[in-house]
C-alpha cells in the first residue's frame, strides 16, 4: 500500500512508496472513450510490474487484453491503487466503496466540471510515474455519516463525502426543518430543503444554494438551507466535532433524504437524521505540482473576462 507522510494540513506526500502490485480500474459504465483510454493503460501498468484488476463494466472494454475481472465491492480490498475514469459522479460512488479501506484512489476526469476528479487525461500518465516513484500527493477528506432513526432505532447508515440533503420528491412545497447540534436547538428552517455538506462537498449542491466555499483541511460542516423563506436564515458553518439532528415536518408529498446525490432514502412522518463525522476518511491522489487554488481558479473560471 501507498505509504504516506504529512506534509501539510491539506497534503500528504509518499516519498518512500511500497511496490505497487495490483492495481484496480474503475469507470464510468457506457462512455465511449472507455475502450479508447483502459487498454493502453492496462499495457502501462503491467509493463511498470503491476497485476491490474478491473470492474466487469471495465472489462468489457478490454478486447484482448487478459484482465481479472471483480465486483466493484471487493476491488478497493485487493488493490494498493484504486484509479476511477470518469467524473465527480464515478468517484462519489468509489468513494463508498473504500469509506473503511485505506488504499487511495486516483481520480481522472472524463466528465464535466470536475471539482474531485481533478487529473486531466492528458496528465494520467505523468501522475502515475510520480505514483511509482513515491512523488505524488496525497489529500485526505473527511466523510461524513448520516444514520436515519426510526421509532428511537437507526434503520440505515450511510457513508457520503459530498453532503446529505433532506428535500421533497415532487410538490414545491415549504419544509419545517428544525435543526440541533449537539442537542442544543438552534433554529427551524422553513425552507425547500436542507443540506449539511462537507468542506469537499462544499463546492457542489451547498455552492449552488448559495453555500461558502470552504478549504478542504477546515474541520466544519456546513448547513445550508434550500430557498429559505426567510431571508435572515444564511448558511451556516459549524464544528465538524458536533453532532446534528435534523427533525422535519411536510404537509404533503414524499420527503427524501439524499446522499452525494446518489443514495436516495424515503423518510416518513416522526423520523430523524443525525449527521457526523465519519470515521472513514478518504485518500486522493494529487499532483505535485498543483494545489487547491489553482483547482478553484481552473474550474470557476476566476479572473476571466
Amino acid at each position: 500500500m501507498i505509504d504516506a507522510r504529512v506534509d501539510s494540513a491539506f497534503e500528504t506526500k509518499s516519498p518512500n512508496t511500497k511496490m505497487i502490485r495490483r492495481v484496480g480500474i474503475i469507470s464510468r459504465p457506457r462512455r465511449a472513450d472507455i475502450a479508447r483510454v483502459v487498454p493502453p493503460l492496462v499495457e502501462w501498468l503491467q509493463a511498470h510490474g503491476a497485476e491490474v484488476l478491473c470492474d466487469s463494466e471495465t472489462g468489457d472494454c478490454l478486447g484482448p487484453l487478459s484482465v481479472q475481472t471483480q465486483t466493484r465491492e471487493k476491488l478497493p480490498a485487493q488493490s494498493d491503487l484504486l484509479i476511477v475514469l470518469g467524473g465527480d459522479g464515478t468517484l462519489l460512488s468509489a468513494a463508498r466503496l473504500v469509506a473503511d479501506r485505506p488504499v487511495p484512489i486516483l481520480a481522472v476526469n472524463l466528465g464535466g466540471l470536475g471539482f474531485l476528479t481533478t487529473v486531466p487525461l492528458d496528465d494520467l500518465y505523468e501522475i502515475l510515474e510520480e505514483v511509482f516513484l513515491g512523488k505524488n500527493k496525497i489529500s485526505e477528506r473527511v466523510m461524513l455519516e448520516a444514520q436515519l432513526v426510526r421509532a428511537g432505532t437507526v434503520i440505515r447508515r450511510q457513508i457520503a463525502l459530498n453532503d446529505a440533503v433532506l428535500n421533497k420528491a415532487a410538490l414545491a412545497r415549504i419544509m419545517d426543518l428544525a435543526l440541533r447540534v449537539d442537542g442544543e436547538y438552534v433554529t427551524t428552517y422553513k425552507a425547500d430543503g436542507l443540506i449539511l455538506s462537507t468542506p469537499t462537498g462544499s463546492t457542489a449542491y451547498s455552492l449552488s444554494a448559495g453555500g461558502p466555499i470552504v478549504y478542504p483541511t477546515v474541520e466544519a460542516f456546513v448547513v445550508t438551507p434550500i430557498c429559505p423563506h426567510t431571508l435572515t436564515n444564511r448558511p451556516l458553518v459549524i464544528p465538524d466535532s458536533v453532532q446534528i439532528e435534523i427533525d422535519f415536518e411536510a404537509e404533503d408529498g414524499t420527503v427524501f433524504l439524499t446522499l452525494d446525490g446518489q443514495v436516495g432514502i424515503e423518510l416518513v412522518k416522526g423520523d430523524r437524521v443525525i449527521v457526523r463525522k465519519a470515521a472513514e476518511r478518504l485518500r486522493l491522489v494529487i499532483p505535485s505540482k498543483k494545489t487547491y487554488y489553482q483547482v478553484l481558479r481552473s474550474k470557476l473560471k476566476w479572473g476571466e473576462r
